[in-house]
Parts: structure tokens; sequence; C-alpha cells
């Protein structure tokens, strides 16, 4: 069994799940900015407490694409 092949999918992988958490925290600071600027509470709170690895605030993010800010 060769154990390099398995140091290098380790390392790929931690750099993956790395990408994947400042995406997704980039992606709901973005989403509650627009939220709490729309008077939106229940999307805020929404997307505050579900941990959702991006679902919510994608969906939010679509539905509220043609929605201007104040």
């Amino acid at each position: 069994m060769n154990f390099n092949n398995y140091n290098h999918l380790s390392i790929y992988l931690i750099i993956f799940l790395v990408f994947m958490a400042v995406a997704e925290i980039a992606l709901k600071a973005i989403t509650l900015w627009r939220s709490a600027q729309n008077k939106q509470k229940g999307w805020f709170i929404a997307i505050f407490i579900l941990n959702s690895a991006g679902i919510v605030p994608i969906i939010y993010l679509l539905l509220n694409k043609n929605k201007k800010t104040k």
C-alpha cells in the first residue's frame, strides 16, 4: 500500500475544504448585507441561523437579484 497517494489526497481535500469555507463566509456576508439593506428580517434571520452550505444565500440572491437597495 502506497501512503504517498493518501497524503496528496488529504492535502487536496484540505485545500478544497478551506476554499469552500471561505466561499461560504463571503456568500453569507454578501447575502446578509443585502437582506439588511432591503429590510428583510425574515431572510436575514434564516440566513444567519441556518447552515446550508450556501444553498439559502444562493436562493436569496437569485430571488432578489433585481431589487435595488435604498
